[in-house]
């Protein structure tokens, strides 16, 4: 097989004889059959398609010789390491079911290992229910909820899977084959910007879960780390909700970023962790179609709602830019601990809410809020506080032209899965803040036109990621042996794929140095 990139193809002429034809033509050469192997839009002048595709030709080399843009299909496969020597005296112990814990769990039960994956939420079929509840009552279960559970904080997300890591080892096309034998879409294998959607992504979870039972995994829900035994500096055994034991050597901190109380009981146990820089702000609400039309133009309806991405830095220097943007999705209400409210942004697949949202984010060190381990997380949960007691438990939002203004009026959109209600958003954000994405927003409506027209803003967004680090060495362990920090809440990803590749190599690492269970 050949390769060859930079294939631009009309969104008007986008069928399966015209690509063909134009492969031939620079190629100058007739083709077999072709298969997309990246797809990305360009709107800059013209609606374009651009592809990267793998061909098959019956003359290669004359082809490779007479094409500087052709090449040899790369040898992609991941390979798995040699597995070690030394014995297990118990089994694995895995924290968490987000995506560096299912893939954590996925590598070391495949390879037989035997995980035993603990979570402190609901198997995803029962959190859906949990979470439905809480978006209709404001009841809250607090090991249960959009952030907590089965699947983790990403499945009540848009699902999204770009990174801009690199990819020498093929971990990320190693995973996104697992999602797609697991259920999820075909195209993210080759989508410039891959999204499986939150609807997908729980069928996806339950079959992942499934495939890691049937290679001998197990999995515990309702189960909380609550604290660790360790002697001599090695690990000896885990607790879990405060009263049962379960014996292990080895355990995989697959927290997530919102396990605040696992933090405290980790440096209790004097598990060396440093404070991170992060980003707080708002989310931002617009019609789906405006956002569409002004980033495509008129044939905007031949796409899939527009994406974004946006930065600006300001006059004292701060960056201020989107995060986590779902196209035709909404704003939820993501909130895991009572008398504390953050918000996130969800999409379904099809993406069809006729509403987009993101955050928009400022960044903030220690300068802004101390240098102590915590004082970044208890930035996080003041603002959440506040964010909670304006809105007595519902999300607060603002017209933007009234948070420019400081002054409140009625707010009535779909694009919210919670309750809400009209307040002034000044009144939660340090000026600081507010100031920033005020200033940065004109540059924004630059960029898209509409961007400042009939938008709705919403409060906080916190926990765009860890305010932690879990040090770990070059063997993926903590300062206590037998502790492996993995994924966004050891602060060492950010987002799905990152998290599931993390996870990855936790389980390459454990698996180098110990022989499988037999």
């Amino acid at each position: 097989m050949l390769r060859i990139s930079n294939v631009k193809i009309s969104v008007l002429d986008n069928t399966d004889e015209h690509i063909k034809k134009k492969i031939e033509k620079l190629i100058h050469n007739k083709i077999n059959t072709f298969k997309i192997v990246k797809k990305s839009i360009d709107a800059r002048k013209e609606l374009l398609f651009v592809y990267t595709f793998d061909i098959d030709v019956d003359n290669e080399d004359k082809v490779l010789k007479d094409n500087n843009n052709v090449v040899k299909t790369p040898n992609e496969e991941y390979i798995f390491p040699e597995l070690g020597t030394e014995e297990l005296t118990n089994r694995p112990v895995v924290v968490g079911s987000g995506p560096a814990g299912l893939f954590l769990g996925y590598f070391l039960a495949k390879y037989g290992y035997k995980p035993i994956i603990i979570e402190r939420g609901e198997k995803i079929e029962d959190r859906v229910k949990s979470v439905d509840e809480f978006w209709k009552t404001n009841k809250l279960n607090e090991n249960s909820n959009p952030i907590f559970g089965e699947g983790g904080a990403g499945t009540f997300s848009d699902g999204k899977l770009n990174t801009l890591v690199k990819d020498k080892y093929n971990r990320i096309r190693e995973v996104f084959k697992i999602f797609v034998d697991s259920g999820a879409p075909e195209e993210i294998m080759y989508e410039n910007k891959p999204h499986i959607g939150t609807d997908v992504l729980r069928n996806v979870v339950i079959n992942l879960r499934n495939k890691i039972i049937r290679y001998g995994g197990e999995f515990r829900y309702n189960t909380c780390l609550t604290n660790l035994v360790i002697n001599n500096n090695k690990l000896e055994k885990i607790i879990v909700n405060n009263n049962e034991e379960i014996i292990t050597n080895n355990v995989f901190l697959a927290i997530g970023h919102s396990a605040r109380d696992t933090y405290y009981m980790l440096n209790d146990n004097n598990i060396k962790m440093l404070p991170k820089p992060f980003a707080v702000g708002l989310r931002i609400i617009h019609k789906e179609e405006q956002i569409s039309k002004d980033l495509y133009g008129d044939n905007y309806k031949l796409l899939p709602p527009a994406n974004y991405k946006l930065t600006y830095t300001t006059k004292e220097g701060r960056g201020v830019y989107s995060f986590c943007m779902c196209p035709g999705g909404y704003v939820i209400n993501a909130s895991s601990e009572n008398g504390y409210l953050s918000i996130n942004g969800m999409s379904d697949y099809k993406r069809d809410s006729k509403f987009s949202n993101s955050a928009l984010v400022v960044t903030v060190n220690g300068k802004d809020y101390g240098e102590g381990l915590f004082d970044g997380l208890n930035f996080q949960k003041e603002l959440e506080r506040k964010t909670y007691e304006i809105g007595n438990g519902s999300i607060p939002v603002q017209k933007y032209e009234d948070f420019v203004n400081n002054t409140v009026s009625e707010v009535k959109t779909d694009g919210i899965k919670g309750s809400y209600v009209s307040k002034d958003l000044n009144l939660i954000l340090p000026d600081y803040i507010s100031s920033s994405i005020k200033e940065a927003m004109p540059h924004f409506s630059k960029i898209i036109n509409s961007f400042e027209r009939d938008a709705i803003l919403l409060g906080t967004e916190t926990r765009t990621s860890s305010p932690l680090t879990i040090l770990r060495n070059e063997d993926g362990m903590s300062n206590i042996e037998g502790i492996y920090p993995v994924g966004e809440g050891a602060g060492y990803s950010g987002g799905i794929t990152t998290s599931a590749v993390d996870g990855i190599i936790q389980a390459e690492n454990f698996a180098k140095r110990f022989k499988p269970i037999d």
